[in-house]
């Protein structure tokens, strides 16, 4: 298991590498969105070679609010083009994996119009995940695509799609947190995974772990008994890095355990 964090989309992203390589993580959970980490303005070799330079793993991730499933069938191919371009960077910089997060605002359409519309887009990006060497996974949402029978239409469907798990989100607008579940059934699917911690409800906190009332240990167990042993992004959102620091600790010393 490797440890990594998310660049901020409001900073340099080459400033952004150099912290995370200070303190001691593995790996960049890159985010390309606007203003500072727009996919049209970010350079792929410098990335690549400050990467290089400090030894750091990188996976890619996308903006969240990419209307994929959009009915206007012009603002769904412009998310396409924007997925593509995500693609090649993130190829270029040397990432395997590329997240997408499935989008159901779709007023006044069915659920299965909105299921189509996220698989139609998928669909239309293997040729380029193919030719580029990138694979596509889609991470779970609070609300929508939570639970192993929101998510099976797209990961029953679509082959080669991993499932980026994310800890976190499976505790929020639902009765119980979802990992167990979504571990057990795709646990041959996960190729990426997020933790941070909140207090249930719907308030997305990203908090550092210990910070709210997630029983993060126990999926973390439940994660490391399944055989995963990949990249795992601390999604602590604070401006101390402190913060980061002290739950990458907790982290180490958990997985370290003996089951």
């Amino acid at each position: 298991m490797i440890i990594g964090a998310m660049n901020h989309p409001k900073r340099d992203i080459i400033e952004e590498i150099r912290w995370m390589a200070d303190l001691g993580l593995d790996f960049v959970d890159l985010t390309l969105e606007p203003p500072a980490a727009a996919s049209w303005n970010a350079n792929p070799d410098k990335i690549r070679a400050e990467l290089s330079k400090h030894n750091l793993q990188v996976v890619g991730h996308t903006a969240y609010y990419l209307p994929m499933a959009s009915p206007m069938e012009e603002v769904r191919k412009a998310a396409v083009v924007e997925f593509k371009r995500c693609l090649e960077v993130f190829s270029r910089v040397g990432a395997k994996w590329m997240n997408i997060h499935p989008a159901a605002y779709a007023p006044m359409h069915e659920l299965d119009y909105i299921i189509g519309q996220n698989l139609k887009t998928l669909l239309e990006l293997q040729d380029c995940c193919s030719s580029l060497g990138v694979g596509l996974m889609v991470e779970n949402l609070p609300g929508d695509f939570n639970t192993v029978a929101q998510l099976g239409p797209l990961l029953d469907q679509v082959p080669g799609l991993g499932l980026h798990l994310d800890i976190g989100h499976c505790n929020l607008r639902t009765e119980h947190n979802t990992a167990t579940e979504l571990i057990d059934r795709y646990s041959d699917r996960i190729q990426h995974v997020h933790i941070h911690d909140n207090k249930g409800g719907y308030a997305d906190l990203h908090l550092a772990l210990g910070a709210g009332t997630m029983d993060w240990r126990r999926h973390i167990q439940h994660l490391k008994r399944s055989g995963y042993d990949h990249t795992i992004t601390l999604e602590v959102f604070s401006e101390d890095h402190h913060y980061l620091e002290y739950s990458r600790d907790l982290l180490r010393a958990e997985w370290n355990k003996s089951n």
